[in-house]
């Protein structure tokens, strides 16, 4: 008489494998529902695969189908393969609800170590801290490099300056954003960054800027589009906590009802470091704004406002709060969140920066790389 192994019988819809897996992988869809993966690896591809969560699917056959698609795969398989693999899978007419192929694909690569989640890092933060502008351009490349090799824990890191400023992105042209006379009329200082995006005009106690310094394994998987809002939901639930109901607007502009009160950037190192930063609105002088800036009508044509001073509607109106209780709130979430720990900036860090500064941030060659 033979003994049955492990494993459903004929008829059994018991879609997990009775002993334990040594991959385990979740993962929360920004909006949706958890999704979990339990699989094996055997020389070196996935095996007992088994799909589980509180989504919703129909057909149910579908979960066989997926857990089907995805056995056999080499565990080098890239998220967009295995997102691939899992939609060619799907019978015609199939519903995922709450989840998708690319959720699939993120647990997947969580489970076998090559994306990982904020829980699997140690965080940390650190308070804002007066700086020169151009300086703080050069520590979002400095620390980003630091966090890529694995020489700084993933850090949220808020600024500080006096002098008013304008960062503009690393693909703008200086000719085309910055009024040469406004400038000099009110004394502004020009630095350029690595990450895209647009301009930031920014008075000191105007604006709430902070930086992210984090691993890319956090975002595997996830569409560049998508990594914004998954990257700021800690901020949406610090604005949520203060009354605000915010949302973003595709591709990274932060909103309300009331209007825009903040845009996004990104910059991914080759060393696997990645920067994320923001900048909102506190109380912003608008008029000083298109004085400096030239905001022309193409870049309002889909903003659904003829001027730029409508676009921006300061946390200070929508609050009544002052500045350093929103930062200090934001600082809370995360903190609470994250299980982050408060960090200061090195010496090492600092001379690093200032460094960048003289050879690259503070330079005219730098500034109008694209004139």
């Amino acid at each position: 008489m033979t003994q049955q192994g492990p494993g459903p019988v004929p008829g059994d819809h018991t879609f997990r494998h009775s002993f334990p897996a040594s991959h385990h992988g979740e993962y929360k869809v920004p909006g949706g529902k958890l999704v979990v993966v339990d699989l094996d690896v055997v020389e070196g591809a996935l095996a007992n695969v088994s799909l589980s969560g509180d989504f919703f699917l129909e057909p149910d056959e579908a979960l066989l189908d997926i857990n089907g698609a995805l056995t056999g795969l080499p565990e080098t398989t890239t998220a967009a393969e295995l997102s691939a693999a899992v939609t060619a899978s799907l019978p015609p007419g199939s519903v995922l609800f709450g989840f998708s192929a690319d959720a699939v694909a993120i647990t997947v690569r969580r489970a076998l170590a090559k994306a990982t989640s904020w829980a699997d890092h140690h965080w940390n933060i650190i308070a804002p801290t007066v700086l020169p502008t151009s300086v703080n351009v050069a520590l979002d490349e400095v620390l980003t490099e630091e966090v890529g090799a694995g020489r700084r824990n993933p850090t949220l890191r808020f600024w500080d300056w006096e002098e008013p400023s304008v960062v503009i992105g690393s693909f703008q042209s200086v000719r085309n954003e910055i009024d040469p006379d406004g400038v000099a009329r009110h004394g502004i200082s020009v630095v350029r960054r690595i990450s895209g995006g647009g301009a930031m005009f920014m008075e000191a106690g105007n604006c709430i800027t902070y930086s992210l310094y984090l691993p890319q394994t956090l975002v595997d998987g996830i569409s560049f589009a998508d990594s914004y809002a998954f990257l700021d939901a800690w901020v949406m639930a610090a604005l949520e906590k203060l009354g605000i109901t915010a949302f973003y607007v595709p591709l990274n502009d932060i909103a309300t009802e009331q209007g825009k009160i903040g845009g996004a950037a990104q910059k991914r190192l080759a060393n696997g470091g990645m920067l994320h930063h923001v900048t909102m609105s506190y109380d912003i002088d608008a008029d000083k704004m298109v004085e400096v800036l030239r905001i022309g009508k193409e870049k309002l044509s889909d903003k659904g406002t003829r001027s730029a001073k409508k676009r921006v509607d300061p946390l200070r109106r929508q609050t009544g709060l002052a500045r350093t209780e929103i930062i200090s709130a934001m600082m809370e979430v995360f903190t609470e969140r994250y299980a982050a720990t408060p960090s200061e900036l090195t010496e090492g860090e600092l001379a690093a920066a200032r460094e960048r500064v003289a050879a690259k941030f503070g330079t005219e060659a730098w500034l109008n790389r694209v004139p």
